[in-house]
């Protein structure tokens, strides 16, 4: 593991030529510093496929009725394994929050919807084990990014999923979705119409064709540059659900791409901009965090 001290540029590098190969970010989450958490559990399974696993971490001083995040990771539904994504559950965890890191089963494996399936069951598992891990099954937020944000905001704006896993919609107190594809029709590009082109109505599979009033709260967020996923995605979502009156936090931050709103989580590149912090304090004020959060945070930030 390198310190805390190395340069942005070089982890810039690195992510740019692990996502240039089309392959998980294993380099980047070697050696990133990550934040101080517990981790409770690694690929427990959630179902019976061979990718119905998860991780768990829990806050540095241990939860208490705790808040539960689920975190879905993106790659186009075509790539992505949790184990890259340790930095960011632990960054969750270490703002108060009991962390789920699913994986979940990819194309061409599957089509939609069977990876909201998946995320469906990986809830259920939440709610079904978040009090003995110390959380609160009632206060559960879903974070995602770019295909994993798709997969967070579809799954807290359409109940039938969580419904079909047994879960009241209720318990999701809110979304964060980072640079997620709500709004992409027609589909472009050859692994998206495989993913989707097969549904039995593509306006189903657009996140914004669900927005209703009884949403949950959604923090939106998003790199100007951002040229993977415009966006226009993000501010067309925000729209509608305001229409709805549903409580919304939109933020379109200057100079990140579609890779940097998500390393901005990371220890050595928070400096770029303040997601992690903005995204979080929207969660908990939609969430009945009580002390634990704040004591956690506290914890964190002492020398």
């Amino acid at each position: 593991m390198i310190s805390s001290a190395l340069r942005p540029a070089l982890i810039l590098s690195v992510l740019a030529l692990s996502l240039s190969a089309c392959s998980p970010l294993t380099a980047f989450a070697s050696l990133t510093p990550t934040d101080r958490a517990q981790q409770a559990g690694a690929g427990v399974a959630y179902g019976v496929e061979p990718r119905q696993r998860l991780d768990v971490y829990l806050p540095p001083q241990g939860p208490s009725a705790a808040p539960v995040a689920v975190f879905f990771y993106g790659g186009t539904w075509e790539n992505g394994r949790r184990q890259d994504y340790g930095w960011v559950a632990r960054a969750l965890a270490a703002e108060g929050f009991l962390t789920l890191a699913p994986d979940y089963r990819l194309y061409p494996e599957v089509t939609y919807p069977t990876f909201l399936e998946d995320g469906a069951l990986a809830i259920a598992w939440a709610v079904q084990n978040a009090e003995r891990l110390g959380g609160d099954p009632a206060q559960i937020v879903l974070i995602g990014h770019s295909a994993g944000a798709y997969n967070a905001v579809m799954l807290g704006l359409s109940a039938d999923y969580l419904k079909a896993a047994g879960v009241d919609r209720t318990r999701i107190r809110a979304v964060a979705g980072l640079a997620g594809p709500y709004d992409f029709l027609p589909l472009q590009g050859e692994t998206v119409r495989g993913v989707f082109g097969a549904a039995n109505s593509l306006a189903d599979t657009q996140p914004i064709n669900h927005v209703s009033a009884d949403a949950p709260a959604a923090f939106l967020a998003t790199g100007a540059s951002d040229t993977v996923v415009l966006p226009r995605n993000t501010e067309a979502l925000a729209a509608a659900l305001r229409a709805q009156g549903v409580s919304v936090e939109t933020k379109v931050y200057p100079d990140l791409g579609h890779a940097g709103i998500l390393l901005a989580l990371s220890r050595p590149l928070r400096g770029r901009a303040p997601v992690l912090e903005d995204m979080s304090a929207f969660l908990r004020q939609h969430t009945q965090a009580g002390e634990t959060a704040a004591a956690s945070v506290a914890a964190r930030q002492r020398p």
